[in-house]
């Protein structure tokens, strides 16, 4: 499978006839990992096209191929790029990279002086983030907006989150902050991770007992280093 066989566009009004199929997929996906999401509907999904808020990808033969939406925290000081999902049938082609680079582009364009962050289990997305400019950080340097953290209700590591006051959790918390371009620390994290056999398991047994007081994001990770390294 090439990229180049598919098309990645800022979606639009046009496109909500795709909304129930992509929240299908969302829930399925999830349901298949063992995790949760924050639940969305078809109508909210398709607000976010129609808002020129999200990124849609189709196959050249004209199927839906994969979706990723922008919301936005703490009046338009954090935005978060939800929802990533790739159709099965197109999973590991570099399609889930290509889609996060175009909604990183849009979040940039939209908002250029808001932190973009996530939070994600997967070893594939912190990848892509690090290359990106994300990086690790603590969850005391993301929003602190209620209605976010509401958002983790359905999951079911929730009970995790609230026993750790919300400042851990199986999720690692990442970071792309426009005025501290700090991120070659994380992008060689997440290659480390990739080469060494067992290393992310091991990673995530550390962070799941681990609560790192307030500190910036690049001591945070060398503080991660020095743990699994030294294991």
């Amino acid at each position: 499978m090439n990229i180049n066989e598919f098309i990645v566009q800022v979606a639009i009004a046009e496109h909500h006839v795709f909304a129930e199929e992509i929240v299908t997929e969302m829930a399925e996906s999830a349901k298949a990992r063992g995790t949760g999401i924050a639940k969305r509907s078809p109508e909210y999904i398709a607000s976010k096209m129609k808002e020129g808020k999200s990124v849609i990808a189709f196959h050249k033969d004209g199927s839906w191929a994969g979706f990723c939406y922008i919301e936005t925290w703490s009046h338009g000081q954090f935005v978060a790029n939800s929802g990533l999902i790739v159709s099965p049938k197109y999973r590991k082609g570099g399609l889930a990279h290509a889609i996060k680079q175009e909604i990183f582009n849009l979040s940039r364009a939209l908002y250029p002086k808001a932190k973009i962050f996530g939070l994600t289990t997967g070893l594939a997305v912190m990848k892509i983030n690090s290359d990106l400019g994300y990086e690790p950080v603590t969850y005391s340097e993301l929003t602190q907006d209620e209605d976010f953290w509401k958002g983790c209700q359905s999951c079911v590591n929730f009970e995790i989150l609230k026993m750790k006051d919300r400042k851990n959790c199986m999720c690692t918390a990442m970071l792309y902050d426009p005025a501290e371009k700090k991120h070659e620390a994380a992008k060689l994290f997440a290659e480390e991770l990739q080469k060494k056999p067992g290393l992310y398991e091991r990673f995530m047994r550390i962070k799941s007992r681990l609560v790192i007081k307030p500190k910036s994001g690049l001591k945070s990770i060398l503080v991660l280093f020095t743990l699994l390294f030294n294991k």
